[in-house]
């Protein structure tokens, strides 16, 4: 246990300078898994082919892995220790106030923490007592009051108490606060090696946890806006230290990797780590199962369900297997860096929180002259990321080729919990309604980064139910964007393409002769208004009309389509996706419309 006089005499900013370095370590460690993923990767796969291109993905995916893992042990030793530091600090200020109270009092203070004081008043001496001297010890109630019974009408003798008391506690609260992270400091050690295995990052994430506990007086996380504003969220971003960014997002990954209107770069670093943690954590608790049982059995009544994948199945098996799904296709566009010039990914957002949701972004949109967005219909989740991740690379890579010295960022947007089921749940309006406001703030939030409404085109693109939630939100707010293209919309809950906030000639309609989701909806999730329904031109009916936005009277432009049924808009090389291209960089001269 510490004594008083070690606890004053703490150079406490030996913590700082130490908490400093491991900073320098875990800034660098970022840097190099960054140079790593978006300088290293090009080149793999333009120079190397075969297994040879093979082993040197594996090697570097090893290798961006370690500096991830790198990155966030050493910054929680860094905030572990400018955590001590800073507590400390504020016990060694309270004892040094009651050291400097006793010498203005002309008080002694001993070796074991009591305190000597001359008597102001002459009482009976106890037996062996300094004449005109009493000795304080810690423990005595305080404040003493001149006449108090406790203090004998002696004031100095209360002073005296008070003083030895409040050096008790700053020294109980140093030996609090020294055990407390001396804990946390020994767990943060990793074994000697050069692989990171799930068990060191599932450890990783516990040692996340203690610290936040340890530090949550330094650093707390009742101070990250929640529920604010994306302009609110920048504003208490860029009114903090660079240390304290990075300790935040050290230390509340989640938390900073969700909150829209903060840089990119810094969401999708955080958001790495939260998919390498729960990356390490599914596969864990997928492997404890065990192998997945056949489904079905053969047995004499014919075949039936095999008990043994139904046991499985209701342990969470079907559950791991998708969300192990959707983090691999995440993972294997971070692999894609640099293939036909595809940009570094940026993960915008990443949770298993109802279906599983994920944001992710070809190249940085912070930066973008051209930014589009793309939210997806019926049955997207997690799992089935895959399918989605890929139509935004192959606008990515069409728009690309059409804007000559200019940037281009494309982004999956898998934020809201989409309808699962196409008969029961795709024609109720409520699934859009509900998520609209996050598709808005997101919205804003990419606006905010990008520093404004002017800083880049934006384009919202919606497949099927997804068209939907873009209405909704355009009903609800002023949607943050230039264009919406919409490809295979049941309806956007608005009767005309003039009510979605972005203007008439701002809207864009794909629909497949093949497709059926368009007449299916309409009479779900269509809008309403006053006018007339034409069939190239020819006027059939009038009045309070239904109107989806493939229709005449919906007013968008109908973009031919060559791609049939309801997902082949996003044909490599297609009209349908040169088209929606077209429109994401502003060259609407290239638009082939339905005429």
């Amino acid at each position: 246990m510490p004594t008083w006089q070690q606890l004053r005499d703490a150079k406490l900013t030996q913590y700082e300078d130490a908490a400093d370095g491991w900073g320098k370590v875990s800034n660098r460690a970022d840097a190099a898994r960054i140079r790593v993923d978006q300088d290293m990767a090009a080149p793999i796969h333009t120079t190397q082919k075969g297994e040879a291109q093979n082993a040197a993905q594996r090697e570097l995916t090893r290798l961006s892995r370690n500096y991830q893992y790198l990155h966030g042990e050493c910054g929680l030793v860094r905030t572990a220790l400018n955590g001590l530091a800073s507590e400390l600090v504020d016990v060694q200020k309270k004892l040094q106030q009651a050291l400097d109270d006793a010498a203005d009092l002309g008080f002694t203070v001993n070796e074991d923490g009591s305190v000597e004081y001359p008597h102001s008043t002459q009482p009976p001496l106890a037996a062996g007592a300094a004449a005109g001297k009493g000795v304080a010890k810690p423990g005595a109630p305080v404040p003493f009051l001149p006449g108090a019974g406790e203090a004998q009408g002696d004031p100095n003798k209360g002073k005296a108490e008070d003083i030895a008391e409040r050096i008790r506690q700053a020294v109980t609260s140093a030996v609090e606060i020294d055990n407390r992270y001396a804990g946390i400091l020994r767990r943060l050690k990793a074994p000697d090696g050069l692989e990171v295995t799930d068990d060191m990052i599932m450890d990783q994430a516990r040692d996340m946890g203690e610290v936040q506990k340890a530090a949550g007086k330094y650093l707390g996380k009742d101070h990250i806006p929640h529920a604010k504003s994306p302009a609110e969220n920048r504003k208490w971003w860029d009114g903090l230290t660079q240390e304290q960014r990075e300790e935040y997002q050290t230390l509340f990954p989640a938390e900073i990797g969700a909150l829209d209107g903060i840089p990119s770069a810094v969401r999708d670093s955080a958001n790495r780590t939260v998919l390498d943690e729960v990356h390490a954590q599914v596969r864990h608790d997928l492997h404890q199962l065990g192998p997945e049982p056949p489904k079905t059995i053969v047995t004499a009544a014919g075949v039936v369900r095999n008990p043994e994948w139904t046991a499985w199945d209701a342990l969470g098996g079907s559950r791991l297997k998708g969300q192990l799904t959707g983090i691999q296709a995440i993972e294997a566009r971070f692999d894609q860096t640099g293939v036909d010039d595809l940009p570094p990914a940026y993960l915008l957002g990443f949770d298993l929180k109802g279906n599983g949701h994920v944001i992710l972004a070809n190249g940085n949109p912070d930066t973008a002259d051209n930014t589009a967005v793309y939210v997806p219909g019926t049955t997207s989740k997690l799992e089935g990321a895959h399918g989605d991740i890929t139509r935004m690379t192959r606008v990515w890579q069409q728009a690309n080729a059409m804007s000559s010295g200019q940037s281009t960022s494309t982004i999956t947007w898998i934020g809201y919990d989409a309808p699962q089921n196409i008969l029961t749940d795709s024609p109720r309006s409520s699934y859009a309604y509900h998520s609209a406001p996050t598709l808005n703030t997101f919205m804003d939030g990419l606006q905010t980064a990008q520093g404004g409404p002017n800083a880049s085109h934006t384009t919202l693109i919606g497949h099927s139910y997804g068209t939907t939630v873009i209405g909704a939100a355009a009903k609800e707010h002023h949607i943050a964007a230039d264009d919406i293209v919409v490809a295979g919309s049941p309806g956007m809950l608005v009767g005309d393409a003039g009510d979605l906030g972005v203007g008439k000639d701002h809207v864009w309609s794909e629909a497949a002769g093949s497709d059926p989701v368009p007449y299916i909806g309409r009479d779900f999730l269509g809008g309403w208004k006053w006018g007339v329904d034409t069939y190239h031109g020819v006027p059939y009916n009038a009045g309070y009309i239904q109107t989806i936005p493939s229709d005449e009277s919906f007013g968008a432009h109908r973009m031919d389509v060559d791609t049939s049924g309801h997902s082949g808009y996003w044909t490599e090389r297609s009209t349908s996706i040169k088209n929606q291209a077209a429109v994401v960089v502003g060259r609407y001269d290239k638009v082939q419309e339905d005429n």
